[in-house]
């Protein structure tokens, strides 16, 4: 089961709400600038635009080729793995409000639970009772000298004085 992270737009219609995968993205791994483009995520894709040319400019120099090649896999590994976290903070510098977290086998399934558990909260909503007015709340029960003595010596109550 993969989790999938539910993410509300700041009008707060939950019809346009975005599922995201948490895990690894692989199409990141491969082609990490591509990726972040296609998702619009365009500081995402200048910085690792910029790291990627880093990292070439290192391998034209002499001797640094195996090591510009690890760094470049490493990269594309790091981002493949917070590529969906990354997406997540773009949505939410954008004024998307995360929902909350849905389990499910497939991106259908996650859609389907999510507008269950939506519909059951509209429900609960409807049938929760309104809590009791103030004035129908019992007084809480006080000892002789309660209000006017220190609790457990650390502090006063105001007025006791």
């Amino acid at each position: 089961m993969a989790s999938y992270v539910v993410m509300e737009p700041p009008e707060g219609d939950l019809e346009q709400a975005v599922l995201i995968r948490d895990g690894f993205a692989f199409l990141a791994f491969i082609m990490p600038f591509l990726w972040f483009l296609w998702h619009r995520m365009w500081l995402e894709a200048l910085a690792a635009l910029a790291a990627a040319l880093v990292i070439g400019a290192l391998g034209t120099l002499e001797g640094w080729s195996v090591t510009a090649t690890v760094a470049s896999l490493c990269l594309s590994f790091f981002l493949a793995l917070e590529a969906r976290n990354l997406r997540v903070a773009m949505f939410e510098r954008r004024g998307w409000r995360e929902w909350g977290v849905v389990d499910a086998a497939g991106r259908n399934e996650a859609e389907t639970r999510f507008m269950a558990g939506l519909l059951s909260d509209k429900a609960e909503a409807r049938n929760e009772p309104s809590p009791p007015a103030l004035s129908e709340r019992p007084a809480p029960a006080r000892g002789p000298g309660r209000a006017s003595e220190p609790a457990l010596g650390l502090f006063t109550y105001p007025g006791a004085r």
